[in-house]
């Protein structure tokens, strides 16, 4: 969605704005194009239901106006996590207006969110991750190319802890054998280094020089994993991956490639690791998104205690 399509029942002037609101989340914050039109369409809603009020001017929108909006969204059935989004969204709008100079106060600085209550992730025990890379290995031992990537993929993804849109990313020169360390490119396009361990080399090694040769296609280029037809692999697919093999580890619960990241952060925070050592790997732009494993470990460490201890 550009600002041509958020701003068709909106003010002139409004719209206007609006645009100068998407070249600003596009160049000068580097927004993915996805991450912009989900800002252009929370900012768009609650425009549109100002205009509805009758305001016709940016400055006539106050908290009064916010809340009002924000309370249609609750009556709208939606969900506390999206009520939550859109006001964080409308508030960085306000504070955009008033840094430069369209509105002379920031309305959005005292709109409050609903209070999310934080949900543990499901995540693998150790030993139900080994027995999806088993799997992986052995459905890789046929030598066919894409069971060398997958093989390959579901490794770098429990090594690593990346995004799945961070996996797919990856091109062939973001890998670094020697020192067995990715260059990522994570949200907001921040680069960090990531290390692997030794079966993922090995995993990637026999994918490079065995699977994706086989796999090579006008549509390859650089990119480290490929599809079936040569192109750089979809997050679709990975995510196909990963649920396919987590059904053929007995017991295991059914994730996507988001359960296995979270699985990585609660391997290494049981194994010792600090959160700032975890964050950096992750690359979460803030500790308290980090802060959720330990509540995971907690749980972890309570419920064998009560099965444990006698007196529990």
């Amino acid at each position: 969605m550009s600002a041509t399509d958020s701003s068709a029942l909106l003010p002139e002037r409004w719209a206007e704005v609006l645009g100068a609101y998407e070249r600003h989340l596009a160049v000068e914050r580097d927004l993915s194009s996805h991450t912009v039109r989900a800002y252009l369409q929370d900012v768009s809603g609650m425009l549109q239901h100002a205009a509805l009020l009758g305001h016709e001017e940016l400055e006539e929108i106050d908290l009064r106006t916010l809340r009002s909006w924000l309370a249609k969204q609750q009556t709208l059935g939606r969900s506390r996590r999206t009520v939550a989004r859109r006001a964080s969204a409308v508030r960085r709008f306000t504070a955009w207006l008033a840094r430069t100079g369209r509105t002379t106060g920031d309305p959005g600085a005292s709109l409050l969110s609903p209070k999310l209550d934080r949900t543990l992730p499901s995540v693998l025990r150790a030993d139900e991750a080994a027995d999806l890379m088993r799997v992986a290995a052995e459905r890789a031992d046929d030598g066919t190319p894409l069971g060398l990537r997958d093989a390959a993929l579901l490794e770098v993804l429990y090594a690593t802890g990346v995004r799945v849109g961070e996996l797919v990313g990856l091109d062939l020169d973001d890998v670094d054998t020697e020192r067995r360390v990715l260059r990522v490119l994570g949200k907001g396009r921040k680069e960090r280094v990531v290390p692997y361990g030794q079966p993922a080399a090995l995993a990637l090694a026999a994918w490079t020089g065995r699977g994706r040769p086989a796999l090579l296609g006008g549509a390859s280029g650089p990119a480290l994993f490929l599809g079936a037809r040569g192109g750089r692999v979809d997050p679709r697919v990975v995510r196909s991956v990963v649920h396919a093999r987590l059904r053929d580890v007995p017991g295991a619960p059914d994730m996507g490639p988001h359960g296995l990241r979270h699985t990585v952060a609660t391997h290494l925070l049981e194994g010792g690791a600090d959160l700032r050592s975890v964050q950096e790997l992750l690359g979460h732009a803030s500790l308290s998104t980090t802060q959720l494993y330990t509540h995971v470990t907690t749980d972890r460490l309570r419920r064998a205690y009560r099965q444990a201890h006698p007196r529990a």
